[in-house]
């Protein structure tokens, strides 16, 4: 299986793995966002982080997992300014077709201003071209509709809804919805 993507560029974006020296802003950025990650993605690894230690731990087991071949966790950074704007996750779904999984999240300083799309449409074209995907997937939050925007703007269909798989810190109770996108389907995309 070809190695996961470590670093993309786009018009006006840098991504990037992350870097032991990461460690002291991730841990700022975590706690920030905390609030915004917690109703969507509550299992966010960021969710996890309190100190700078945290964000140590958390950057090296990024890498271990990266070097394993298994997923990689990509730094959105702005090209004008270096400025963190978002994460992309990528992970291996089925290493004998092979199938991908793409997740993401936006810094709450930045959404709305398409950076996410922008990174996630070079990350999928990354694992069709690339990384010969067959297909790539998205699981997100049946009540987060930016996140199924993206997936819609990617070309991805809505392939299922899993109703009240989940429980979130204030008790309420939300669902889940897949998207996918195969070779073909991605291929005829870019054909003008």
């Amino acid at each position: 299986m070809p190695a996961l993507p470590s670093s993309l560029t786009t018009k006006r974006l840098d991504l990037r793995r992350y870097v032991s020296d990461d460690a002291a802003w991730y841990a700022t950025m975590a706690l920030r966002n905390r609030a915004h990650l917690a109703r969507h993605e509550s299992d966010n690894a960021a969710m996890t982080i309190a100190t700078e230690a945290d964000a140590t731990t958390a950057i090296q087991g990024f890498n271990e997992e990266a070097e394993a071949g298994k997923a990689a966790f990509l730094g959105v950074f702005r090209r004008l300014d270096g400025a963190f704007v978002g994460q992309i996750y990528i992970g291996v779904g089925n290493a004998d077709l092979p199938g991908y999984l793409v997740g993401y999240f936006c810094d709450e300083a930045h959404v709305r201003q398409g950076y996410i799309t922008e990174a996630a449409v070079a990350t999928v074209a990354a694992l069709f071209g690339n990384c010969g995907a067959l297909r790539v997937g998205l699981w997100c939050d049946d009540t987060n509709i930016a996140s199924q925007r993206i997936a819609e703007r990617l070309g991805m269909a809505r392939e299922g809804h899993v109703r009240a798989d989940k429980r979130h810190a204030d008790g309420s109770i939300t669902g889940s919805v897949c998207y996918g996108l195969l070779r073909d389907e991605f291929l005829a995309q870019q054909t003008p």
